[in-house]
């Protein structure tokens, strides 16, 4: 039992990165393509860490109520919910505004010169 993963370390990276983690992506895309703003996705990701919890509890045999456990995949979703919102908000911005906006990296924008 870690700090960070309750059974093991490829239980975790399975269940909260990978199948947690993409949903969060998806989510955070698909709430910057209707123009949301990045709180709702950090709200959004509150329903889905109770279902990444629970995917510990009924398939690994991990705890179901733990605060500790589900601030862990609480922080790991919300962040890569907000990546995921940041990104497709780069992208969206740069292309929708090409005569305004020019890319600064993956995940921001800055005016023309």
């Amino acid at each position: 039992m870690g700090l960070i993963w309750e059974i093991s370390l490829a239980e975790f990276l399975f269940v909260t990165v990978i199948l947690g983690g993409g949903a969060a992506w998806l989510a955070g895309r698909a709430l910057a393509s209707s123009w949301e703003p990045a709180w709702k996705a950090a709200v959004w990701m509150v329903p889905l860490a109770c279902a990444v919890r629970f995917i510990h509890f009924a398939l690994f045999s991990g705890s179901l109520l733990t605060l500790h456990f589900l601030l862990v995949d609480l922080a790991i979703l919300v962040g890569l919910a907000l990546l995921g919102h940041r990104a497709t908000m780069a992208r969206k911005m740069v292309r929708q505004y090409p005569w305004i906006y020019e890319p600064s990296g993956p995940l921001s924008w800055r005016p023309r010169r």
